[in-house]
This record gives structure tokens, sequence and C-alpha cells, in this order.
């Protein structure tokens, strides 16, 4: 079964500000992931159905959530590291 991509108002501004480059390598990461999302490496702690998808090379970190019912991937955010750490990610808009 393969999942729907919906982006939240504020990452998919955020997803508008990336370089190409970086925009296509996480399309292919989100493309092998709509037919199942549910990648154990990739579950966030401290969420319900919250993933990651990271850009070592980058610096950059996709963080998108699982909703089973509806049978959607919605990508909450993207954010840029900064000297080893992440910028606070928002997960509610």
């Amino acid at each position: 079964m393969t999942y729907e991509l919906e982006f939240k108002k504020s990452a998919l501004k955020e997803w508008k500000k990336l370089g190409a480059t970086v925009q296509s390598q996480f399309k292919k990461k989100l493309e092998s992931i709509l037919n199942d999302p549910h990648i154990a490496s990739a579950k966030l702690s401290g969420g319900n159905e919250l993933y990651k998808i990271k850009l070592r090379q980058a610096g950059y970190r996709l963080v998108y959530e699982v909703n089973d019912s509806v049978v959607t991937v919605t990508v909450i955010s993207v954010g840029k590291r900064d000297k080893g750490k992440y910028t606070k990610l928002q997960w509610n808009e």
C-alpha cells in the first residue's frame, strides 16, 4: 500500500527554501518510504509515529509523521544542523 505525502504549512515553507540538490536528495528518500514508512531505526522517541530522514553530509533532517488510518505521511519539519546540534524543530503549527 502506498501512502500519500503531505506537508504541514510550516514545513512546506522551509522546503521551498532548500536548494535543488537537497530537495532532490530528500525526494528520493521520501519516495522510498511511501511504501513502508515505519522504519524502526528512524523512529523518534517522544512522538507516537514520528520518524526522521537525515542527510548527514548536507546537514539537514526532515521529520515526518505516519497516520495509518488515512494512509498519509505528513512532513512536519525540515531543519539544518548547526554546529552538531539540530535547530529546534517545530512539531506544532
